[in-house]
């Protein structure tokens, strides 16, 4: 008997996650292991977010707030929009599928570069649309290239700033040309994930476009600076009008009590976030440092996270890290994503790669 699955899913491979550390102990027995391999925040989360999580386990009998309506309104004080200009998502890749979902049909168009975030891949060949996909320039966006690739077919263009996994940025002024070129009908996507570490040095304020270019989106996250990824709590603002298209796909209570009440205590921990940013610039130094010594060629990252070519094949060098107890993300070719730790993290990731080597 065979199943009337869908022909779109023949080309859609899984997601794969970074290794979990408990699955490394078991396989290989070893009790020293580090990840270094899902961008997850070393310093965990702040304490004032355990403290009211530890407040809030009396209601778990309840649904959550479908509306997120306490975690919306601070938003939207926080960045001077609208309670109505948000979209939430377990994590910010599920807001990818809802975007896919609402502007795609079969035998639309959509770009994307490559290496990116693999979700909009699948986002994309879900839905029955085609990719067209743009090879990096220089480790960064070729938004030349992405812009020529425009037909009348397009209707998503989605561009990861700081790109991951490389780690570059596409700066405002390049931003703003790009927006300029692009017809108002096609949605494009940015995608801040790793904003918070990216701030400064020519990178985009993108939430003030948003009245200006009525069909871009920008995605954000508290999995990463603010160390909430189990938790699973994503945002995206956009113009009225595509919130309430996007919120007709979205799951009920998709973003459950115990995240939404996270999120709120994590925004107001500013010292935490401050501490984070310390510590991936200090961690970023050492690495680039040691890299160097290491003569390998590296890309200087925007995030907290580092795209690094190995001599021998990332494959191969994740299975001789993986033995050393260090879980990293192998890529194609030589490249491997080592997310940066905490400095005795950061120490013990050097050694083993210097002894792989």
């Amino acid at each position: 008997m065979t199943l009337p699955y869908r022909d779109v899913y023949e080309n859609i491979l899984p997601y794969v996650p970074g290794k979990p550390i408990s699955d490394v102990q078991r396989e290989l027995g070893l009790s020293d292991v580090i990840k270094l391999a899902s961008n997850e925040n070393p310093l965990g989360c702040s304490q004032k977010v355990t403290r009211a999580l530890s407040n809030a386990l009396t209601d778990l009998s309840l649904y959550p707030d479908g509306n997120a309506t306490v975690l919306r309104n601070k938003l939207a004080e926080k960045h001077s929009l609208k309670p109505e200009q948000f979209v939430f998502g377990a994590g910010s890749n599920e807001i990818i599928t809802f975007i896919a979902q609402v502007f795609l049909n079969a035998e639309d168009e959509s770009i994307y570069a490559e290496p990116s975030f693999s979700w909009y891949d699948t986002a994309v060949r879900a839905t029955g649309a085609k990719p067209v996909i743009v090879p990096l320039k220089d480790f960064t966006h070729d938004l030349e290239a992405m812009k020529n690739s425009i037909t009348d077919k397009t209707k998503i263009i989605w561009i990861c700033n700081p790109n991951n996994p490389t780690g570059t940025i596409i700066t405002a002024e390049q931003q703003e040309e790009f927006l300029k070129s692009v017809p108002s009908n096609i949605v494009v996507v940015l995608d801040e994930a790793y904003y918070e570490f990216a701030q400064g040095e020519g990178y985009p304020e993108s939430v003030p476009l948003l009245e200006k270019y009525p069909n871009i989106i920008v995605l954000r996250t508290f999995s990463k600076a603010y160390g909430l990824a189990s938790l699973r709590v994503g945002y995206g603002m956009a113009s009225e009008e595509m919130v309430s298209y996007l919120n007709r796909v979205r799951p009920p209570f998709n973003v459950n009590t115990l995240a939404q009440i996270a999120a709120l205590a994590a925004l107001d921990d500013k010292g935490f976030i401050n501490d984070v940013l310390k510590i991936n610039k200090t961690g970023l130094d050492m690495l680039y440092k040691a890299f160097e010594r290491l003569g390998l060629r590296y890309v200087r990252s925007h995030a907290n996270f580092v795209w690094v070519e190995m001599p021998i094949s990332s494959g191969e060098m994740f299975q001789k890290l993986l033995h050393k107890g260090v879980i990293i993300r192998p890529f194609m070719g030589k490249w491997i994503r080592i997310t940066v730790g905490t400095e005795e993290q950061n120490e013990k990731l050097i050694k083993d790669l210097s002894e792989a080597l």
